[in-house]
């Protein structure tokens, strides 16, 4: 059976960590379901760029996911956090020891929702007051990983942040592959 991600999709959020995320888990086989947090109407990122979601959040949560993806973007992950919904996503996600990845300022929704506290984490680093109290926070990482728990600190870091992504569901050849497709390095 194939891997599973949900990448949400909330107003204000980053599109470069969106798109690449998304694309990069495809490109690795995974099944990517985008769900709006708000509905499945069209949904405007930081940089005025018009996404449509697959489906809304609502209608996504109806099974479970190999990975729950969080793009950054300061209104995106501010509006996750405020997220009852995805409080509860995350929770179930969390309990089931399902992997969970933020990226830039999502990491302040997991810590919003009291996620993945005490582990070692990463975020865009204007982020770090808001995150060093309950986690153990990594300045010198593009990409975190401590158990289920995948973070990454930027746009310039979405690539590398996907392929860890794809590692973990795919495996690491198949992640050293599609890296290779685009040009990139994957350590």
């Amino acid at each position: 059976m194939g891997k599973s991600a949900l990448v949400i999709l909330a107003p204000g959020a980053e599109e470069m960590e969106f798109t690449i995320a998304t694309d990069v888990l495809r490109r690795a086989g995974i099944t990517v379901t985008v769900a709006g947090l708000n509905g499945s109407e069209p949904v405007k990122g930081s940089r005025d760029i018009i996404i449509v979601p697959d489906k809304s959040l609502d209608q996504a949560v109806d099974q479970p996911y190999d990975v729950v993806v969080l793009p950054g973007g300061l209104g995106g992950s501010n509006a996750m956090g405020e997220s009852k919904a995805v409080g509860e996503l995350l929770r179930t996600q969390e309990s089931a020891g399902r992997l969970i990845a933020a990226i830039c300022a999502a990491p302040t929704a997991l810590a919003k929702h009291g996620i993945a506290t005490g582990k070692s984490l990463t975020s865009y680093p204007a982020m770090k007051d808001q995150l060093a109290d309950k986690y153990s926070y990594v300045d010198d990482k593009n990409v975190v990983q401590d158990g289920n728990l995948i973070t990454s600190r930027g746009p310039g870091t979405s690539f590398e942040f996907a392929l860890k992504i794809s590692e973990q569901l795919a495996g690491a050849e198949k992640a050293q592959e599609v890296a290779k497709g685009m040009l990139l390095t994957f350590k």
